[in-house]
């Protein structure tokens, strides 16, 4: 990954970086993407015996944990646009039509 991408995505991500730590992402994005490649590596083996007891899934019931609108009018103020109660955001898909 670039300094350029570094960038860019911090530009996209709203996210405000120096030079120097655009620099130091770099090499850590680098460093966390050639990790994630060996372990996509070693979990796509077959070879590899479970050492845990049985894998099974937990499920828990969906519960609303918030009031309705909690959180609306502090995410709303922070949107640099927004139409009524809505988000305005730049299209970034289809850019042709």
């Amino acid at each position: 990954m670039t300094k350029k991408e570094v960038q860019h995505l911090a530009r996209l991500s709203r996210i405000a970086i120096t030079d120097e730590e655009a620099e130091t992402f770099t090499k850590e994005i680098d460093a966390i993407l050639e990790y994630v490649s060996e372990v996509t590596e070693v979990a796509g083996t077959d070879a590899l015996e479970p050492t845990v007891g049985a894998v099974h899934n937990v499920f828990r019931a969906d519960e609303v944990t918030n009031e309705p609108n909690q959180y609306t009018d502090a995410l709303l103020a922070a949107m640099p646009e927004t139409d009524g109660r809505f988000m305005s955001v730049k299209k970034i898909l289809n850019q042709d039509d």
